[in-house]
């Protein structure tokens, strides 16, 4: 009997060959079916993930309404934090700076233990009183479990790219229940001005799945309407080009603000589980003297209330001092939902001397501020036909384009890189990341 030759290519692999050899369209769909594989994984996954901290963040949110003296343990849960991440964080305190690193120079696989760290270290920001978004979680947990496939089918760096994108988006979409600008946020996020097309199909796939799944637990999410939107005229658009520039500067303190608290405590305090005891401190007794617990937590009552009254003109003003705070103290969550907050209340006072329909203002500051700080032009475009409709879908766009500009090469995320700058007066700056940028601009003054 002759024996099989090591040499001969195994059935899989004689298939494959024949795909390849029989067209583009099949192999089309053998990366449709390989990442629908995969896609369906991390979207299950990562849709349940979501789904368990919105539930979880609710409960703890209305205990901290119906007993708001727990915010005087803020101290000792910003300690706990502290010490979380001082002895079991390692890599997983650069939070979704790693993830975009990893996307821009795939290293190593990020460690499973940032998703259950940054649940845990969120839900105790919100149980106490910090005032802190949710974003953020969302993604790091769908980033983490997504690119724990790695192992599993044995990804190459260009795969790996690409499934955790389809984390991110997939984190971000169940969590707002915006499937559209969650795929387009994985795309957009981690390198301004450019999108990762090849990863199309997976970021897609992971964020409808995971919404789908999101919604199959019956968790809902905050729903908000804009009962008039007026005609596009001359005049309305150059208030709300006028406006757009006003949230991008604004998207560009809430950046600033955040990662100057974050130096300052790293410079004062050397040793890191006491930032968040001390902030947390300073947070406490800052709540207590204004008297209310409106500007803590995720907000989304004043959110809600910011499309329907005028808000005062430095409600957004404090929301991004105590949100910078906090995070820049140590604690965790997010900067997305507090970016929400100080857009819509934003745009709801400047209702009082602009001409255009409060709602529609709030509207146009819920996600322009949010795309001036995040510099995703195209995803908060999307994100505002979704939440809001395609009525209003023309002021929204220029607001957050123009926001985009105006914001300039800030923003929250250090690890973004200028794929193409803004302005070409900035063109030297191209290829650096933000934090960079930001370090050789101290250097020139």
């Amino acid at each position: 009997m002759k024996t099989r030759s090591k040499t001969t290519p195994s059935l899989l692999k004689r298939v494959l060959r024949k795909a390849l050899s029989a067209g583009e369209q099949a192999t089309a769909i053998l990366y449709l079916l390989k990442w629908l594989v995969i896609c369906v994984l991390v979207g299950v996954l990562a849709g349940s993930a979501s789904a368990f901290f919105l539930v979880a963040l609710a409960w703890v949110t209305d205990y901290r309404e119906a007993h708001t003296g727990v915010i005087w343990l803020l101290p000792l849960g910003g300690l706990a934090i502290g010490l979380l991440y001082h002895h079991y964080g390692g890599r997983a305190t650069r939070g979704n700076n790693l993830l975009l690193e990893e996307i821009q120079r795939p290293r190593e696989v990020v460690p499973f233990r940032m998703a259950p760290l940054v649940l845990l270290g969120t839900l105790v920001t919100h149980l106490f009183g910090g005032s802190a978004g949710r974003e953020g979680t969302a993604v790091q947990m769908g980033g983490t479990i997504a690119d724990q496939f790695t192992y599993v089918f044995r990804l190459r760096p260009r795969d790996r790219k690409m499934l955790i994108i389809a984390g991110i988006s997939a984190g971000f979409a169940s969590l707002f229940g915006t499937p559209l600008a969650g795929a387009v946020f994985g795309l957009e996020v981690f390198i301004l001005g450019r999108l990762r097309y090849e990863a199309l199909l997976p970021s897609f796939l992971a964020a409808v799945i995971a919404d789908y799944v999101c919604l199959a637990w019956g968790v809902g999410h905050t729903h908000f309407a804009i009962p008039f939107v007026p005609e596009v005229t001359p005049a309305g658009i150059a208030y709300t080009l006028l406006v757009g520039a006003v949230f991008g500067l604004t998207g560009m303190a809430f950046a600033k603000s955040t990662h100057f608290f974050t130096a300052q405590f790293q410079q004062r305090i050397a040793y890191a589980p006491l930032r968040p005891l001390l902030g947390g401190a300073v947070v406490a007794v800052t709540v207590w003297a204004i008297g209310t617990t409106k500007y803590v937590g995720l907000g989304i009552p004043t959110i809600l209330e910011s499309f329907e009254l005028a808000q005062p003109w430095y409600t957004a003003f404090v929301k991004i001092l105590l949100t910078a705070f906090t995070l820049g103290a140590g604690f965790k969550g997010g900067e997305v939902t507090p970016l929400f907050y100080t857009g819509a209340t934003l745009g709801s006072a400047l209702s009082q001397v602009v001409p255009l329909p409060m709602a529609l203002l709030a509207g146009m500051g819920f996600v322009a501020v949010f795309s001036g700080a995040t510099n995703t032009p195209l995803t908060c475009t999307i994100m505002a036909i979704e939440l809001f409709g395609a009525e209003s879908s023309v002021f929204m766009a220029l607001a957050c384009v123009t926001a985009y500009l105006f914001s300039g090469h800030s923003g929250i995320y250090g690890s973004q890189i200028v794929g193409s700058p803004k302005f070409l007066f900035f063109g030297r700056e191209k290829g650096r990341n933000l934090t960079a940028v930001a370090t050789a601009r101290r250097k020139k003054k």
